[in-house]
């Protein structure tokens, strides 16, 4: 799968940390330093525009180091880039945490995994195929 990756930040661009890594790291790519106050959110840039090929999504998920020591979430998680994109990838961060955190240049603040997804056709019906389940959802298997 070829991607264009066009990196205006001056930090390097996204790479896997592992040889089975399904996700990047996005970086902050900011001037100076920004605090997240507890409950607060904020959108921060990562200097990154991407070009994905049709059929493929970049999907933007929260970093579990950040979310377990300090609180820290991507809002919308995941986040999906649509192929068609061509703006800036920027995260939303929030602060759930009870502290204020301070989010420096270049700090990893999300992560980045490239998925395919499927377009459907739709079919109005006036009524769907019965299953066991039904329409039980919210715990209703009992799990």
């Amino acid at each position: 799968m070829k991607v264009k990756i066009v990196n205006h930040s001056p930090y390097p661009c996204p790479a896997y940390a592992t040889e089975q890594s399904a996700g990047v790291d996005l970086r902050a790519n900011l001037e100076a330093p920004v605090v997240l106050r507890p409950l607060e959110r904020t959108l921060v840039p990562t200097g990154l525009y991407i070009a994905l090929p049709k059929g493929y999504e970049a999907q933007v998920r929260p970093r579990s180091g950040l979310a377990i020591k300090h609180g820290i979430t991507v809002l919308n998680s995941p986040g999906t880039v649509d192929a068609d994109y061509r703006g800036e990838l920027r995260t939303i961060l929030v602060n759930l945490g009870t502290e204020p955190f301070e989010i420096v240049p270049g700090e990893r603040i999300a992560q980045m995994v490239i998925a395919r997804h499927e377009q459907v056709e739709w079919e109005e019906v006036d009524q769907l195929d019965e299953t066991r389940r039904g329409t039980g959802g919210f715990g209703s298997t009992g799990h």
